[in-house]
Order: C-alpha cells, then structure tokens, then sequence
C-alpha cells in the first residue's frame, strides 16, 4: 500500500501540468472564459491536442505496468492514477482560473473517439468510485485475498463502464452541430456505477 503515496504525488504533479496546458487552450480561443458552443480550432491544433489525450492515456496505464508486480496491482495501480488525475486536474482549474464554478458546470472531457461531455460532478463521481475501488483490490491482495474475477463478473463491469461512456457521448453531435449541452443523462450514469459496484462486490467477495 505504500506505493499509493508517490503515485498520489506523481499524479497530483501531472494533473498540474494537464491543467496548465488547458489554461494556455482557453487563454488563446476562449480569453473571455470557457463556453458552449465550442470555437473552430485549426485542425493540426485539434490533431496534437487528440495525440496528447493518447499520450496521456499511455502515461497512466504506463505507471500502472511499473508499479504494479501481479495483473491486479498493475490494473489498480492505473485505475488509481486515471481517477486521482481527474480529480485534481479540476482542482487545480479551480485554483487557477476558479473554474468550474460549481460541480454542475458543463465540461468537454474528452475527444477520443467522440467528443464526451457531462458536468464536472459526473466524471469526479466516477474519478472517486475507481480510486476507492482500486485501492481496496490492492489491500485484499496485500492481505493474501486476491480477488477471483469470473468472466460474468468482468463483463458486468466492462457493461457498467460502457453504460457510463454512453452518458458522456450519447449528445455529442449536439457539439459537432455547434449546439450547447442542456440535458445530462444521470440515469445512464447511475445505472452503470450501480452494475459496475454489483460486478465489483460480487468480485472481492471472492
């Protein structure tokens, strides 16, 4: 369990530099404060942008493979970098540009494939369930209980987790179309954090 402090200050350090760049983004197309719609940004700009989502993605599962010595601990390790750097990627915009202004802000997430978008309290609520869960998996190992994962199981948790992004990317052509978002699917978010915590019950259970 020790290695969860460096990781926790590893990635406090790298949502810094993630919420850096996004300030310099808004500095340069929205100077007046971000907003929907979105503005046209030149293409080879959008191209590095979607190639830094990927090398971030990289990083994270990256420092899992290196901490981590079993598959559950490489697996958990990664989960808990992805949910603890989102958390503090929206500390740090609060800290910076004192955004969002509250946790039902809108917010584009992410680009790949699609555009996702969803308030700000949507992916902090699934950044919070990942971390508590991955760190949990990692002491039961500790503890000489590893968890037993059947294929049910799994599956149950890759369709809570596809549940979840069908929430984030179900309206994006409402972006693409030069529209603002209004409506967030809460139902699709709870559904898939209710079959994703079942699936994650049933498995430490075991």
């Amino acid at each position: 369990m020790k290695k969860f402090i460096p990781l926790f200050f590893f990635t406090v350090a790298f949502a810094y530099i993630e919420s850096a760049v996004v300030v310099y983004l808004r500095e340069l197309y929205y100077p007046e404060g971000f907003k929907f719609p979105l503005k046209l940004i030149p293409s080879n700009i959008g191209l590095i942008e979607v190639g830094r989502e990927a090398a971030t993605l990289v990083m994270i599962t990256t420092i899992g493979l290196i901490a981590g010595k079993t598959r559950w601990q490489k697996v958990s390790y990664s989960i808990f970098v992805f949910g603890i750097w989102d958390i503090f990627y929206y500390v740090w915009l609060k800290i910076f540009l004192n955004w969002p202004e509250s946790l039902f802000t809108w917010d584009i997430l992410f680009l790949i494939p699609v555009p996702w978008i969803a308030p700000v309290l949507a992916p902090i609520t699934v950044a919070i369930t990942i971390s508590i869960a991955s760190m949990i998996v990692v002491y039961l190992e500790n503890q000489g209980r590893a968890p037993l994962a059947g294929k049910k199981d799994i599956a149950f948790i890759i369709i809570g987790a596809i549940i979840i992004l069908i929430s984030f990317i179900l309206d994006f052509r409402l972006l693409t179309d030069g529209g603002a978002p209004d409506n967030y699917h809460w139902e699709f978010l709870a559904a898939g954090e209710l079959i994703g915590l079942w699936a994650f019950i049933n498995i430490i259970k075991k």
